[in-house]
């Protein structure tokens, strides 16, 4: 007789582990097929975009929000291939999110966020920008946080909230950049020759630009003599390629001797 439920006891288990065995491999190939098709998926959503010639970041963002939707629905038919109650589970994410959304204002801040900067597009991907402090060439725009590669090659995330709550800058969206430089000139010095020359001088720098033309005009006055703004028009792309280029014709053209150089002088009177 113990034999017999021995045999019978042996037999359910075998049975119940072919029985589990054969629904976790099951799962598993729900799983790999599953994950196998959201990547096709994907991968079709984004050469349809690409014909319809889509923006890189909408089409980032629509990519990454159906990769996520899709991950979610193949979660949920898999434990209803379990036999879980779905339904329980909608109704605890629900209350999960309603909890999380309390707790997490500032990201779902983010997302909302997130949504009207792909709708108003103030910036895209490739800009150059400062947004929420940062100062870089946009990487990307995702759900919550927008990357940024800085001009020093540091990947830096930032909130959607902080980008739209704060003043943003898009240096890209316009045509030209202008450059920003000064040149120190000694009080014996003729400004006007030293401007004609520094206009002629910017203006043959590769990528400056012909029309906005190159300006240069006294700014200002100090005690070692007049001080130049020398400001000449180029793409944001070659912003820094002509302020650099731009720094070392400002020093050959006023090294020469017909310019003394500029330096602080003080009269001292002696009283004996």
């Amino acid at each position: 007789m113990n034999q017999i439920d021995l045999s019978h006891w042996q037999q359910v288990a075998t049975d119940y582990a072919f029985n589990i065995g054969g629904t976790l491999l099951a799962a598993l190939a729900f799983w790999i097929i599953g994950r196998w098709l959201i990547g096709q998926v994907g991968r079709l959503l984004q050469r349809t975009l690409e014909r319809q010639h889509v923006d890189a970041t909408i089409m980032r963002y629509l990519g990454t929000t159906i990769h996520v939707t899709l991950n979610v629905i193949l979660v949920v038919g898999i434990l209803g291939y379990f036999g879980i109650q779905t339904t329980t589970f909608a109704a605890l994410f629900a209350a999960a999110g309603v909890a999380i959304g309390m707790a997490w204002s500032g990201l779902l801040s983010n997302f909302a966020a997130g949504v009207f900067l792909i709708m108003l597009r103030p910036m895209k991907v490739g800009d150059f920008v400062t947004a929420g402090g940062v100062t870089g060439t946009v990487k990307e725009i995702g759900l919550f946080t927008t990357a940024i590669n800085t001009p020093d090659n540091v990947l830096t995330m930032v909130g959607n909230g902080k980008i739209m709550g704060d003043t943003l800058q898009n240096f890209s969206s316009n045509p030209y950049r202008r450059v920003e430089l000064t040149a120190q000139l000694a009080g014996s010095a003729d400004p006007a020759a030293a401007m004609a020359l520094l206009r002629q001088r910017l203006a043959a720098i590769p990528n400056v630009l012909a029309e906005p033309a190159v300006e240069v005009a006294i700014l200002e006055f100090n005690l070692v003599g007049p001080v130049l703004a020398v400001r000449p028009f180029c793409h944001n792309d070659h912003y820094w390629q002509v302020y650099f280029d731009s720094n070392q014709q400002i020093r050959d053209a006023l090294g020469g001797a017909a310019f003394p150089p500029p330096m602080p002088a003080q009269v001292v009177y002696v009283k004996q």
